[in-house]
């Protein structure tokens, strides 16, 4: 016998459904555009020549994404999907009348039915903050009204059929025609057991947790200032107490604690050298929020002085102060195969055979010409390019990066003769490092801010694997007599696909640096040991390393949420986030996007349904607080969290490449108690594949 709440939203539908077949819906003359241009694409790319078709690949890929955005922001252009017109009903009574509206991601009023856009619709605020048989008053379309919620509901459709009704009274699934009620209790994010802090297993018997003091008291609330030195384990020890001079290379899966070495080892040197503790040290850093999380780590361990910087914000500022005639500004279009030449290593190695072959004077002036020499100079990147990488670039890419930056270039010089008549031109990030490294070869030594050589005691930089040999060249030829460096890293969370990470080997051999070894760290900290082989299955044919991380405790599963809307993932996760802050006020919690529009529908999901500490991280600006930061996956690359919500995993988002898998692997990593995923329609192959 099918439930009386199953019969009546079955009903719902059905009214629905005859009013969309009377009137239905039109396809957006947008969207209708791009779908013809996906068709002559797909027709024209198996006719093509192979030189044209990675161009037509691409464009193909750009059209698709643009659909894709366009069909998440359907409801803007006011076109409710037949397929999956709602996906919450919710009934109030106001003066004693009641009334029913369905939520959706599209407004549409009609013979008696309201479907309202959950973004935007006033009455959707009472959704979400209220459960159902819960009083309300709210200020709505700017007047009060009372009421109570009578019914409050989520449902699944999908290709126009009814298959899912979750209610207070009980969840109702069908299953192959028959619909039955589910057993299984709500779920529930949990695991940090109410100080959520990473574990390390010491024995059998002992377990401390970061931020504890020794006699195991509850943590403060800050997280900047770990008490880490007491849970160091001897392989972690014995890289850091390494001699002050020389190469340390530190590979590890992400949990293991690359991070904390390198910093542990500045601590370390300083103890015999104070001059380590001072601006003579530089931590480097790939992105602005791990910059900011090392400068509240660093004081917790009596260092104060180091100077900490993400590589571009300090390759910018060293070369102003050295080329101060170039344009400031960084330019923002810059064709992808352009890039791809200027993060190549070929092009290195092209400018320091051209800089040993050309006579010219040691000038800041001599090191522009050669790194225009260089970018221009088609002959000798070919050369580079058959010697160390034949297939990275097609001929045709080839000469068009070049002419590219032969054209750039003109531009640039006549407005270096003539300033006044010129539209200022700007520079390529990737000029920067190429511009330091041009002036070591050809003027010498970069200078410091007092006009001295520019010189480092010690320099350690973290995921170096995003880094190219370029950037690193220029780092390590500012080292000082004791020529010691750090480098921590991990090729399988590289998600830089250009900088020219392919392996340790061939890094160190665009470095000058054969023979150097790499200490691995094998043991797996972070994360439990079902969110690390999750991470692991996400790479498939991607990961590297046979030998999986040993993994130091238990945690609940991995799980996959599905819906047919983001306004039904963000009702699902509305209770259970304010659960878990009701049960652990100190977690920190992330959901991560794939993009940055998909962030903001998410975030704005949850601020307006009261969620507490909801904050929209932008430009890196992490609090590392407790509350749920909303951002996209990239920005969370070398940060942890307590638990990770991975919000779209969908195919819409996540096609099979080595960047989406290895992105992928990256935000799973971040979680330490537990991970969920979300998937507003079907989910990526990579996810279900990896979930087995």
């Amino acid at each position: 016998m099918v439930d009386p709440i199953v019969t009546e939203e079955q009903g719902n539908l059905e009214r629905v459904r005859v009013m969309l077949e009377e009137r239905p819906p039109e396809m957006p003359p947008k969207e209708a555009g791009i779908v013809a241009e996906l068709v002559r694409l797909r027709e024209e790319v198996h006719s093509a020549k192979e030189e044209d078709k990675p161009s037509l690949l691409q464009q193909y890929d750009h059209q698709w994404a643009l659909l894709s955005q366009l069909r998440v922001a359907r409801g803007e252009a006011g076109q409710v999907d037949p397929s999956s017109p709602y996906f919450g009903h919710l009934q109030v009574v106001e003066e004693a009348r009641p009334r029913d509206v369905f939520l959706g991601k599209a407004t549409r009023i009609e013979q008696g039915i309201r479907i309202v856009d959950w973004r935007n619709a006033p009455i959707s605020k009472i959704f979400y903050r209220y459960q159902q048989g819960e009083e309300y008053e709210e200020l709505l379309g700017g007047r009060p009204v009372a009421g109570q919620v009578l019914i409050r509901r989520t449902v699944g459709i999908t290709a126009g059929q009814l298959f899912r009704v979750e209610a207070p009274e009980g969840n109702f699934v069908s299953e192959e025609g028959t619909w039955v009620r589910e057993a299984r209790a709500r779920p529930r994010l949990l695991g940090g057991e109410g100080s959520s802090a990473r574990a390390h297993a010491l024995g059998a018997g002992h377990e401390r947790r970061l931020g504890t003091d020794l006699a195991g008291g509850r943590r403060r609330a800050s997280k900047h200032l770990p008490d880490i030195a007491g849970l160091l384990d001897p392989e972690q020890f014995a890289l850091i107490t390494r001699p002050s001079s020389g190469f340390v290379v530190i590979r590890g899966a992400a949990g293991s604690g690359k991070t904390t070495v390198a910093l542990h080892r500045i601590a370390w040197l300083a103890y015999d050298d104070p001059t380590v503790d001072s601006e003579r040290t530089l931590f480097i850093v790939f992105s602005p929020a791990l910059r900011e999380y090392v400068a509240h780590v660093l004081p917790a361990l009596g260092i104060h002085r180091v100077a900490i910087r993400d590589f571009h914000g300090w390759a910018h500022q060293i070369r102003r102060r050295h080329f101060p005639r170039l344009p400031a500004a960084i330019r923002e279009a810059t064709p992808e195969v352009v890039t791809r030449l200027k993060l190549h290593p070929a092009l290195l190695l092209a400018m320091e055979r051209h800089i040993t072959r050309v006579v010219a004077p040691p000038t800041a002036e001599s090191a522009v010409d050669d790194w225009i020499s260089t970018i221009t100079g088609l002959p000798q990147l070919e050369a580079a390019l058959s010697e160390l990488d034949p297939e990275a670039f097609t001929a045709a890419e080839l000469v068009s990066a070049v002419t590219w930056s032969r054209d750039r270039a003109e531009e640039l010089q006549a407005w270096l003769e003539d300033p006044e008549e010129e539209v200022e031109p700007a520079l390529d990030a990737e000029d920067e490092a190429l511009l330091l490294r041009a002036h070591q070869l050809r003027a010498g030594p970069l200078r410091g801010r007092k006009g001295g050589p520019l010189t480092f005691r010690h320099i350690a930089v973290d995921e170096v694997q995003d880094f190219t040999p370029t950037e690193i060249r220029v780092l390590i030829a500012c080292l000082d007599v004791h020529r010691s460096i750090t480098l921590a890293g991990d090729t399988q969370q590289h998600v830089m696909k250009d900088a020219g990470f392919t392996s340790w080997t061939a890094f160190f051999g665009h470095l000058g640096l054969e023979g150097v070894a790499v200490d691995t760290l094998r043991v797996a900290y972070r994360s439990s040991r079902q969110i690390v082989a999750f991470a692991l299955a996400l790479l498939g044919s991607y990961r590297e390393d046979e030998e999986a991380p040993l993994v130091t405790r238990e945690g609940p599963p991995v799980e996959l949420f599905q819906f047919t809307d983001t306004g039904a993932a963000v009702a699902f996760l509305v209770e259970v986030l304010r659960q878990l802050q009701r049960d652990e006020p100190l977690a920190n919690i992330a959901i991560l996007c794939p993009n940055a529009q998909v962030a903001g529908v998410w975030a704005a999901g949850l601020i307006d349904s009261e969620v507490p500490r909801v904050r929209r991280i932008e430009g890196h600006e992490f609090s590392f607080a407790p509350g749920i930061e909303v951002c996209e996956i990239e920005q969370v690359k070398g940060l942890e969290f307590d638990y990770v919500v991975l919000a779209d995993v969908s195919a819409t988002w996540w096609r099979e490449s080595s960047a989406a898998r290895r992105t992928l692997h990256v935000g799973a990593t971040r979680a330490i108690h537990q991970l969920w995923l979300v998937s507003v329609g079907a989910a990526s192959d990579i996810v279900t594949e990896a979930l087995g």
